[in-house]
């Protein structure tokens, strides 16, 4: 029988051990050795039983052992200096508020006031949504990467002290565990997520009621969601969740299962992430007293419908605003245009996909029928909403409705994720910024991090010595490397061991693991004896783990399965290979890639070489990255946006075997691992590509990696592999702080969230407006600028020389029509000059007006031109739209070139 209604019994825990119940609910345990050692010491069975999960165990423990614990003085004196701890690393001063002295004022919580009277540099909060945060194996709610680098973002915000309120969705269901059947197909279960059972506490009103959300939707319907939220650190996260009574049945099922469910049920988690999550990040904010986020960041376009609550906001007049929501400027009556630009100032937006296919589009028609009038947004015009996402550039598709469009459209900064996918997304979105070469287009780079603590086995930091001589890296501006212990001065011989030690502990964590899988598939014990003979702590381990998208290229290794063999099962120099991985669940081209791979490693002649382990996730990841001597990561160049895998097995001593994307391409040195060489030329032909490109990972693997991982030559009687121990060495100190999440959450902070706190500070109503109207009367007016014409008079060398050092002054007429000078910028903008005569490297070079307009209103500008390079080399000129308060000359989309006719000057080559 089942039951009809299920609950939880927490324990009673003794006046002496109620700092446990603390230290479980922050999740900041998830991180810090010390707490999770004193966890475990609690129960070490019923630790492991849970998974590592304070709170689970914590329900499990009896009563006797607690009041033996309560007694145990020296029990006790650990839990005091792990609750003090905590406390000083919730109050204490850290990076951003040391970094704020002299620019604002402390706020709680470890905010920056100063919004009020725009003195902060410093925004005094931000809000960062997205649809999947990873921070524990303890709270399943993420997929992947995008979520593990979520997570990793929160944790890294709230060592260094920045105030973020991250804001996402509550799975029920979470993703999905992943089993094999007998013939290795993938297999899903979805495990039923009691919120009471996780580290999670739910938002109430003053009078103890729980806090709700509300939507409308069409047909006079509702969705309603309670808020959950998690202490990651010093950083709340709001979870919503819509199981809840009030709600249909239907309703009730939006937050079931990430990345679940069709269009509409899609769209509806999205409008409930980025809608409702604002409504939640205010009720928060009105409930706790923090300071309200003067930046939003929208990490990839699930949740860019925030953009348009927050317009809603100020479009609404003081009796449509939402009561009681603690909104700043809610109910100010705005017009759209002026809340656009006003929403756009403060709003950052991360895209993470490198093709088309990963974004969300949505069919206008269901967009139509949501925002509709009897939808969600009112005083919002669904016409501006549809306007929004439309992708309104060559190869578009008019009737579906873009999220990441929408995502950039609503936002006034955005950047990719490594610098090769900044390029890409330059690349895939130029249609937006017509007339701009890709590399002008406004979107910028921040390479992802991971977080250290986090992803380092204990036995790696334990090994090193702090840095700079640094007690807490949190608390001052100190070289990104402070956060890493230093092991340049650590033996060989420690190293090797460590590594070792932690190989060692794979195997077995591997051997237990294929166990369980193999019961699960239908085994019986008696057919599993040969497991204790899987790998080996001696041999080369390579690991490959991930989401198994095709581009990702799970089975490449299998290109040539006897090649791979002879690999394997080499007498002198052997690999071994642990595999993980998930395909969604509708994606049975990535099943059919899993169930390849399992086939292979079920071959009883290599199956002791190479394994597949179902069920991939944080908990493995954490013993997997430590435990592999190489990390192998073989996508489709461009396609993999960042990669941080190899990140996090970089920290632990792991040397990268990667092809040349992502943070790969940005960062590949020698000294850390091995890159493999692209086929990009044969791209047209995929198999062809992925014959050669499998053809030169073997090649790496069988002449290079294997022979130095084995070779002992050089190390004299210690048999240790000496250049082996200095690649490790060379990751560690030189790769390792580059990797860091600390590093991105700093870039975020001071190329990102300072610029648009200024600028969300400098667009109240009345500026905001101005701007608005500023931007549509240059954009009605744009069609009658034109370059007119252009010469060019030699001021410096001899004669009309175009030699190295020479000075060109040019000479451009502009027509301008209504517009002022003060309205436009004219630049030449030059460089060198490829085959097809198009700009390479170009640099624009501001011209000045020489006077007032002719007699047929052209102006003129003037300017020189140092010719600082040699070979060929050329220019144009061009004038573009300028106000004080665009972030970027792009932000309008609109550029005035010269014409073929326009003057002698125009596009000059020389050489």
């Amino acid at each position: 029988m089942k039951a009809i209604r299920r609950f939880t019994v927490r324990p009673v825990l003794p006046e002496p051990l109620q700092p446990l119940s603390d230290l479980a609910r922050n999740l900041r345990w998830s991180w810090q050795t010390e707490t999770r050692e004193l966890f475990e010491s609690v129960d070490p069975a019923g630790w492991r039983a849970s998974g590592a999960d304070p709170v689970r165990m914590l329900g499990g423990v009896s009563a006797a052992r607690l009041a033996e614990l309560a007694a145990d003085g020296a029990f006790l004196d650990r839990l005091t200096a792990a609750a003090a701890d905590l406390d000083t690393y919730l109050r204490g001063p850290r990076w951003y508020q040391e970094r704020a002295v002299g620019v604002g004022e402390t706020g709680g919580e470890g905010g920056v006031r100063g919004s009020a009277g725009g003195t902060a540099e410093l925004p005094a909060a931000i809000g960062y949504f997205s649809p999947e945060f990873g921070v524990t194996a303890a709270l399943p709610q993420y997929s992947g990467g995008l979520g593990i680098l979520a997570g990793d973002h929160l944790k890294a915000a709230s060592d260094l002290g920045v105030p973020l309120i991250g804001v996402g969705l509550l799975y029920r269901h979470g993703y999905f565990r992943q089993s094999l059947s007998r013939d290795g197909w993938q297999q899903e279960q979805y495990p039923v997520l009691d919120p009471n059972e996780l580290p999670l506490t739910l938002l109430r009103e003053a009078d103890g009621t729980a806090a709700r959300v509300t939507l409308a939707l069409p047909g006079h319907r509702t969705l309603r969601a309670c808020v959950w939220q998690a202490q990651v650190g010093r950083i709340p996260l709001l979870l919503l969740d819509s199981d809840v009574e009030e709600n249909g049945p239907g309703e009730r099922e939006v937050t079931d299962r990430l990345y679940g469910g069709g269009s509409e049920h899609r769209l509806l988690q999205e409008m409930l992430l980025g809608i409702g999550g604002v409504r939640a990040l205010r009720t928060y904010c009105r409930l706790t007293g923090h300071p309200a986020p003067e930046v939003f960041h929208t990490n990839e376009g699930h949740a860019g419908f925030l953009g348009l609550e927050r317009i809603r906001e100020l479009v609404s007049t003081p009796a449509e605003a939402l009561s009681g929501t603690g909104a700043p400027g809610s109910g100010t009556g705005m017009g759209f245009e002026a809340a656009l630009e006003a929403v756009r100032a403060g709003t950052v937006f991360t895209t993470h996909t490198p093709v088309p296919a990963g974004i969300d589009r949505f069919d206008r028609d269901l967009i139509a029928r949501h925002f509709g009038d009897d939808g969600e947004l009112p005083g919002v015009p669904v016409e501006r909403v549809l306007g929004l996402g439309r992708e309104s550039y060559p190869g578009g598709e008019p009737n579906l409705f873009n999220m990441a469009v929408m995502g950039l459209r609503l936002a006034q900064r955005a950047n990719g994720v490594s610098t090769l996918h900044g390029a890409v997304s330059r690349e895939m979105f130029a249609g937006l910024w017509p007339g701009f070469d890709p590399a002008e287009v406004p979107i910028t780079s921040v390479t992802n991090g991971v977080h250290a603590p986090t992803w380092t086995a204990p036995e790696v930091t334990r090994l090193g010595t702090r840095r700079n001589g640094a007690d807490d890296p949190g608390t001052a501006d100190l070289p990104y490397s402070a956060d890493l212990p230093d092991f340049t001065g650590t033996p060989d011989a420690d190293l090797w061991d460590v590594r070792r030690t932690l190989r060692a502990r794979l195997v077995a964590e591997v051997r237990e693991r294929l166990r369980a899988s193999w019961r699960l598939r239908g085994a019986e014990d008696a057919e599993l004896g040969w497991i204790d003979g899987v790998l080996d702590p001696d041999v080369l381990t390579i690991g490959f783990a991930r989401r198994v998208p095709s581009y990702k290229r799970l089975t490449l290794m299998l290109r040539d399965r006897d090649r791979l063999t002879e690999l394997l099962l080499h007498p002198e120099r052997p690999v071994q290979i642990v595999v993980a991985g998930k395909a969604h669940p509708a994606d049975d081209g990535g099943k059919r890639l899993v169930r390849e791979l399992v086939r292979f490693s079920d071959d009883p002649r290599v199956r002791h070489r190479i394994v597949f382990l179902p069920d991939y996730g944080m908990g493995m990841a954490q013993k997997l990255y430590p435990g592999c001597d190489v990390w192998l990561n073989n996508p489709l160049r461009p396609l993999e946006a960042c990669g941080t895998s190899g990140m996090k097995a970089a920290l632990n001593g792991c040397l990268n075997l990667s092809v040349l994307d992502g943070w790969w391409d940005e960062w590949f040195e020698p000294d850390f691992g091995w890159a493999i060489p692209t086929a990009d030329t044969a791209s047209a032909d995929e198999n062809r590509r992925d014959d050669l490109e499998a053809n030169a990972l073997y090649e790496l693997i069988e002449d290079r990696v294997a022979p130095r991982f084995y070779d002992r030559g050089d190390s004299g009687a210690d048999g240790l592999p000496g250049r082996w121990i200095e690649m490790v060495r060379r990751t560690l100190v030189t790769l390792g702080p580059k990797v860091l999440a600390g590093r991105m959450v700093r870039e975020y902070v001071e190329r990102l969230y300072a610029p648009a706190a200024r600028a969300h500070r400098a667009l109240d109503g009345g500026t905001a407006a101005e701007l608005a109207a500023w931007k549509y009367r240059t954009r009605t007016l744009w069609p009658h600028v034109s370059v007119d014409h252009v010469e060019a008079v030699a001021a410096t060398g001899t004669g009309g020389s175009t030699e190295l050092g020479s000075t060109l002054t040019l000479r451009v007429c502009v027509g301008l029509g209504e517009l002022r000078p003060d309205d436009v910028e004219v630049q030449a903008v030059a460089g060198r000059v490829g085959t097809d005569d198009a700009l390479v490297d170009a640099r624009p070079f501001p011209l000045k007006p020489a006077g007032g307009p002719d007699l047929e209103g052209r102006w003129v500008y003037e300017g020189p031109l140092a010719l600082d390079r040699t070979g060929p080399y050329g220019y144009t000129v061009r004038v573009l739209p300028a106000h004080p308060l665009l972030a970027t000359s792009a932000d309008l989309g609109l550029v005035a070139l010269p014409t073929e006719a326009t003057g002698e000057g125009a596009g000059v080559l020389m050489r």
